[in-house]
């Protein structure tokens, strides 16, 4: 019996020893090496232990140790499974994922490539014939007028031409091919139910005879068109002299521009608001860090086009084609639009005479939108194109705080308490991937961000007035299996619901983002759009957030192609590249001019990021530069498409398509490739997140900010501009951004106040700031590792943001009441100099000021160590006045010039435009408690005496409004008038109003024709301001409850 007992622990002690040595190297390779070393010194006789004496089965005190081992070991492992960290799986260290399995393959985009073949010298174009009319346009065939070139993809031969005049207002105008199957027809058409395509009105026969449009088609010496409008004779739009090429992968069309030209639109990139004449637009969504004139995240191949002519004296126009205008000359401007219904990736390269349309798949989808201003045009082109901008809930106008690095629901509650500290209003707290567990979406982390504790810190917030929300990435996590504790029931349902896109062969397309080897939702199968409003609705059982930002949606991959096929038993695995703040990525950028107010620490910094490139460099090797560099060029396969590399390179700035992003070879339910879609991903799943919503917050309007977007994204959602970075130059550039998003149809825009990227200083989050403050969304976000820029930071920041957000949340009704107009009528909120004065050619580069609504002109202070900034204050001495916001008085400027306006470090230069009314209320901490204040009005009177504006009141929240409220105000020298109308009951009384302008000294002041007391208004002679005040008895049944007369004598 001794001797089996021996051999048994023989057995045992090799086995064990093994098994502890494996399970050690597990949960740390460390932990595997000592206990080899300890081994081994026990085996030599280095380290002696003493025999067990008594024992029943092991005598050899290695056994009892090796069980001991075993049983912590086993214990560990169950602990790790349970509490998994995010970096690390229950049973080994997390795999990172090469960093070169994002390169892509070396090619040059044809707009940089010498060796390039111009399509206009080698392709014969079309010849028109078959012309067939009717009351609304006419059709017609368009044949090859020559051999086929199949230059960068296969030529369709026969091409059909439609022409509709849709409305008075917009025209129509299709080349697609003549054979459409279902086999290829969403190569050429974007489904109607994922895109809205303009229609014709139910008039459109007679509205035709009524257009200022005209469409011209000639045959020499082949087919081209024009488009000219008939009040002015002036060619709009024409391809005369060029060729229409139209391959299976490549499309491009050529229409002459006059000098100088103005145009505006074309998204999404980051540039100055008028585009340049020697500039490649590219659209392809991309997940690149804001990078400057490059192709970004969005879609949106819209442009404005405004011209301006001088009158002569007999009322005949000439085109004004120089920058130099003469403010003493009267103008008038013609503006008009032009939208490409097309999802695929193009060029739009704008020159000095002309713009080329190169588009690697999709049809020439044309409408054309006479305006002739640009209200009128970006009303129509929401109106039939986009769909008009969603009502936004009351709350998301209020201040929001984020950044990647909050750890916990403990620094939540710091930021919510601090802000509270230093009086400064907070409406909404916002998580960035950090709640998430190990990245993965609709999953908090129990360690740092449990149900439990969230349940108690929202209940406490919503107490308060305040919201919450979360990040949502667009890429679902693989779950490993071969590790039964990384169980993941969201992929699991997806992929039960075949709601993932796919590789050619019917397997998962394997891509990796944040979590690790990801899938992708294939929002064109059946199940997708119903497994994300499940997993929302589940989710928001367990987490009571109040909306949705969607990130990472161009769609983003870390890899090329379908890498995490056959390696998802690593998962979860590290990003290709080191997060902020990790070894070799800690943050070392800081703003402009950061040298000259923090110059020790600004040398610091430099410094280290200096050591950190160095040792970089070194970890990677010297690599030899190559001498040349050898390009991919693709020729086409006749009847074929390659998707992977089209022959014609677009200029993206991730170079190849696959860079960063899903590969177009990943499939759909239908078969279709991403290749059509890729554009596209990004609107569907703000589609699909706002029915989500709906589903999960009944009766509430959604309320969503996304990244990538496309023509009509903004009906279900707002959008932030993307990772910027902590510089003025962003801060600058951040006012065309939002502008551009005003023509998208995208009014809900904002950026990352204070910059994302890097690290911020005093100077620049002060004025960013008090900038963002006049922006329809207004959050402040930063990087991981990123030094902190919450507005209570820096005690200057925290007084210039208590300062302008006091006119914010003053301002709201107005904000409020700026987007149901919007949601209604298609009008901008946040609108260009140049719209609001559309006969000034001065204003058309006009993009460092702006007006928020046709009210409120602002000046921001855009360039760092500046104590002034220079402003225009349009229309002056053409009818206009402006009132300076702080004192309330009349400026007196000189007509069409730069004024220079004091404006040191945390004051931001805000004017009243005359000839408005402004309703406000009190400021507070959160929008709940701002609306529960008594109301006011500004009366900012014109040069005529006269003023106009408006209100819009309802519950703030509801998606179908059971009751709502709409004043009016119309004020003349004398007399302010309100007339309501709608059953919302607003019970707040009237409190004040302010009259700017009033000419004579005013001793009796009434309201329907009741006396107001002398000691409850008074008149400045000097500021020529009336106030009158202690209106809250005279309206005690509510300010809007039936309309009254103030009347100032």
């Amino acid at each position: 019996m001794d001797t089996l007992l021996r051999v048994f622990e023989y057995v045992f002690l090799c086995t064990s020893s093994a098994s502890n040595v494996i399970r050690a190297s597990e949960i740390a390779p460390i932990f595997g090496l000592l206990y080899i070393i300890f081994l081994s010194s026990y085996l030599v006789g280095v380290m002696r232990l003493s025999p067990v004496r008594g024992a029943i089965m092991f005598t050899s005190p290695l056994s009892i140790f090796n069980v001991f081992i075993f049983v912590t070991l086993q214990l560990g492992k169950v602990s790790n499974a349970q509490t998994p960290s995010k970096t690390t799986t229950a049973f080994r260290e997390a795999f990172t994922v090469p960093s070169d399995v994002d390169n892509g393959i070396s090619v040059l985009p044809n707009s940089v490539d010498p060796d390039a073949v111009d399509a206009q010298s080698v392709c014969p174009g079309y010849t028109g014939s078959n012309v067939v009319t009717d009351a609304t346009g006419l059709t017609a065939t368009l044949r090859l007028a020559g051999p086929a070139c199949n230059l960068y993809g296969t030529d369709i031969d026969t091409l059909n031409l439609t022409v509709q005049y849709q409305s008075e207002d917009r025209l129509a105008v299709k080349i697609s091919p003549a054979v459409l199957k279902s086999s290829n027809r969403t190569r050429y058409d974007i489904p109607d139910y994922i895109v809205q395509q303009p229609r014709p009105d139910s008039d459109a026969a007679a509205a035709s005879l009524e257009s200022d449009l005209d469409f011209v088609w000639s045959n020499v010496p082949t087919f081209s068109f024009s488009v000219v409008r008939k009040s002015t004779g002036d060619v709009l739009f024409s391809t005369a002299g060029t060729k229409i090429i139209f391959e299976n992968q490549f499309v491009e069309f050529v229409s002459i521009l006059p000098e100088n030209y103005n145009l505006y639109g074309l998204g999404e990139t980051i540039h100055a608001l008028r585009l340049s004449n020697n500039f490649t637009k590219t659209i392809f969504a991309a997940d690149v860090g804001d990078t400057i004139d490059a192709n970004l995240y969005g879609s949106h191949p819209f442009y404005l086009d405004t011209r301006y002519y001088e009158i002569d004296e007999s009322g005949a126009y000439s085109l004004v084609t120089t920058n130099e205008t003469d403010p003493k000359t009267d103008y008038i401007s013609f503006s008009h639009g032009v939208y490409n219904r097309n999802a695929h990736a193009q060029d739009i390269l704008l020159r000095p005479t002309s713009i080329t349309w190169r588009a690697i798949g999709g049809s020439i989808d044309l409408y054309f939108y006479a305006g002739p201003t640009q209200p009128l045009v970006t009303a129509a082109y929401q109106k039939s194109a986009t769909g008009l901008p969603a009502l936004q809930q009351y709350f998301t106008f209020g201040f929001h705080q984020c950044r990647w690095g909050y750890a916990n629901w403990s620094q939540l509650q710091e930021v919510v308490d601090n802000h509270e500290k230093f009086g400064i209003p907070l409406e909404t707290v916002w998580t960035d991937i950090d709640y998430m567990n190990q990245y993965r979406d609709f999953d908090n982390d129990l360690n740092t961000f449990p149900y439990t504790v969230g349940e108690e810190f929202l209940t406490k917030l919503h107490a308060s007035g305040r919201h919450y929300v979360p990040i949502i990435d667009s890429a679902i996590y693989v779950p490993n299996p071969a590790n039964e504790s990384d169980a993941y029931p969201p992929f699991d349902n997806g992929n039960a619901s075949h709601a993932f896109m796919t590789n050619p062969d019917g397997s998962l397309y394997i891509g990796a983002v944040w979590p690790g080897y990801t899938v992708f939702p294939d929002w064109l199968s059946s199940g997708a759009g119903q497994w994300w409003i499940d997993e929302m609705v589940t989710w928001h059982k367990k987490l009571d957030f109040d909306g949705a930002w969607i990130d990472m949606s161009e769609v983003s991959s870390f890899c090329v192609g379908s890498c995490g096929t056959g390696n998802i038993t690593l998962n979860p695995v590290h990003p290709p590249f080191g997060l902020p703040g990790e070894p070799g990525n800690v943050v070392y950028g800081y703003p402009e001019g950061f040298n000259l107010t923090n110059g020790t620490e600004a040398t610091s910094a430099a410094a280290a990021s200096s050591s950190q490139d160095a040792a970089s460099k070194a970890a990677a090797g010297v690599a030899a530069v190559p001498t040349t560099v050898s390009y991919l060029r693709t020729t086409p396969t006749p009847s074929a498409r390659n998707v992977n590399y089209p022959p014609y390179v677009i200029n993206n700035v991730q170079v190849d398509l696959a860079v960063h992003a899903v590969a177009p070879n990943a499939t759909h339910a239908d078969g279709t490739q991403e290749y059509d879609f890729h554009n596209l991903f990004g609107h569907q799943i703000l589609n699909a997140t706002y029915y989500a919503l709906l589903a999960a917050i009944p009766g509430k309007r959604p309320f969503i900010i996304g990244r990538s977007t496309f023509v009509g994204s903004g009906k279900w959602a707002g959008h932030w501009g993307g990772d910027n970075t902590s510089l003025f130059a962003y801060m600058l550039f951040s006012i065309s951004q939002a502008l551009s998003f005003s023509l998208f149809g995208i009014p809900m825009f904002g950026v990352d106040t204070c910059g994302f990227n890097g690290n911020s200083d005093e100077e620049l989050c002060n004025r960013w700031m008090q900038l963002s403050a006049f922006f329809p969304f207004y959050r402040n976000h930063n990087v991981l590792s990123a030094n902190p820029q919450e507005a209570y930071v820096w005690s200057s920041v925290i007084d210039a943001s208590k300062k302008a957000m006091n006119i914010r949340y003053q301002l709201l009704p107005y904000l409020y009441t700026l987007f149901y107009l919007a949601h209604n009528t298609g009008s901008t909120v946040m609108r260009a100099l140049a719209w609001e004065f559309p006969n000034d050619p001065a204003l058309a580069s006009a993009d460092l000021q702006f007006f928020l609504g046709p009210a409120i002109l602002v000046t921001p202070v855009l360039a760092q160590g500046a104590k002034t900034v220079d402003g225009v204050f349009p229309g002056v001495g053409k009818g206009e006045v402006y009132y300076d916001w702080y004192n309330q008085t009349a400026v007196d400027v000189e007509p069409g010039k730069n004024t220079t306006i004091e404006a040191p470090l945390g004051h931001i230069p805000v004017y009243i435009r005359g000839g408005h009314v402004l309703p406000i209320q009190e400021a507070a901490l959160t929008t709940r408690d701002s609306r529960k204040s008594p109301w006011g009005l500004i009366t900012a009177l014109g040069v005529e005496s006269t003023a106009r504006g408006s209100l819009y009141v309802d519950d703030g929240v509801s998606q179908v409004q059971n009751a709502t409220l709409y004043v009016e105000f119309v004020a003349t020298k004398d007399t302010l008038y309100a007339s309501p109308r709608g059953s919302y009951k607003e019970s707040n009384p009237l409190a004040n109003v302010t009259v700017l302008g009033v000419a004579d000294k005013v001793s009796v002041v009434t309201l329907n024709n009741v006396t107001v007391p002398k000691s409850s208004h008074s008149y400045d002679a000097k500021s020529k301001v009336l106030r009158i005040t202690g209106l809250e008895s005279l309206t005690k049944g509510g300010a809007w409850k039936a309309e009254w007369a103030l009347k100032w004598t």
